[in-house]
């Protein structure tokens, strides 16, 4: 299995699996998380494994974070967890269109106060509580 499409699928499921439940997300949420990890791959010239495990950039490997052991521990026999690694696979592939318009960050509007790279950033896009935005 390719290293960079699995951290790639993992990353997805940790930080917007959630979503995907969501009436006004849905796959779309999914892909647009793929999407902000491969503007910062490219954005980077770093390999996408190497922008996810990135400390404190995608919360989910965050040590501290109850989703880590979930993601390290997730399996195929859970379907969302497939249909995140299709997903991370065709981005790669550069088979699916960018979506977030060049986004390269994204917060849940869950979250209590804005993050300080946001604060008077007009997002690029808006699906279910994610905000995405192109820095």
């Amino acid at each position: 299995m390719n290293k960079e499409i699995e951290i790639m699928a993992k990353t997805i499921y940790g930080e917007a699996r959630g979503e995907y439940f969501n009436k006004n997300g849905g796959l779309k949420s999914l892909e647009a998380v793929g999407h902000v990890i491969m503007n910062r791959s490219l954005g980077m010239s770093r390999p996408v494994s190497s922008v996810c495990l990135q400390p404190w950039q995608f919360s989910c490997w965050n040590k501290t974070d109850p989703n880590r052991k979930v993601i390290e521990n997730v399996t195929f026999d859970d379907p969302i967890y497939r249909i995140c690694f299709v997903i991370a696979k065709r981005i790669i592939c550069d088979e699916l269109a960018d979506i977030t318009k060049g986004a390269t960050h994204y917060y849940s509007s869950a979250l209590a106060n804005t993050p300080y790279w946001a604060r008077g950033k007009k997002p690029t896009l808006k699906i279910g509580k994610h905000l995405f935005f192109k820095i």
